[in-house]
Parts: structure tokens; sequence; C-alpha cells
């Protein structure tokens, strides 16, 4: 028979991570490249196109980047603001864990909105984004 603490589930980081790793596609598409060109620093990004070609894909379908990152993101919220009010275990150490777990996962989701924004200021707004840079 299982007993009743071992049936509490802690929540999971995995919604916030991969919400972390598709917004990390939204500064590479647009933050990165229009920065770095900014800066003066154009011969780097190139050397980038260079060694890694598939690279190019994310700016030229900033797009669907973009909406795919944002249902993450969404779903990820959706995720995180559900297991805010799931029961930790009993066990102290157990509880401490889960509160624990549950401050990393929204850390990383806000760490994810933040990339989210700052690729799409720098994808959808290139002369604001020179102009603050310049």
């Amino acid at each position: 028979m299982i007993a009743a603490q071992d049936e509490v589930k802690s929540p999971s980081v995995l919604p916030a991570t991969l919400a972390l790793f598709t917004s990390a596609t939204t500064l590479i598409c647009c933050a990165l490249p229009a920065m770095l060109v900014m800066v003066g620093m154009g011969a780097v990004w190139s050397g980038v196109i260079g060694s890694v070609p598939g690279i190019t894909w994310f700016g030229a379908n900033k797009a669907i980047v973009f909406s795919v990152t944002g249902l993450v993101l969404l779903a990820s919220g959706a995720w995180q603001w559900h297991a805010r009010t799931l029961p930790c275990p009993a066990d102290p150490a157990k509880a401490r864990a889960c509160t624990r777990l549950r401050r990393i996962s929204w850390t990383l989701w806000g760490i994810s909105v933040a990339a989210f924004a700052i690729g799409g200021f720098f994808a959808f707004f290139p002369d604001a984004a020179a102009a603050l840079f310049l």
C-alpha cells in the first residue's frame, strides 16, 4: 500500500526549463545579431554564421519562432500557476525541496519571459533598438 505522502508529487521544473530554452531561440534569432552589428562586431556574427549556417533559419522564420515560444511560455506559465496550490509532502526536508523547486521554476519562467521580451524588442522594433545603442 502506498502512503499518502508518497502520492503527493512535487512540481517539476521541466516546463520552466523548456520555456527558457525556447526563449533563448528568440535571443539567437534577433537580439544577438542586432546587438553584435550595432556595437561594430559584425565580423563576429559572420564567423558564427560561417560556423553554424543553420542558425540563419531562426532569423528568417522569426514569426514561427516567436509564435512557438509564446505558446510554450503561456503553457509553462499556466502550469506554474496551477502547480502553486498543489500540496507539498509532509516530510519537512521534502517540503523544503518542494518549495525550493517552486521558487526555481518561477525564477526560470521569469528569465524566459525577459528573454522573450528582449528578443521581441530587437526583432520587431529594430529602429528603437538601434536608437538605444547608438
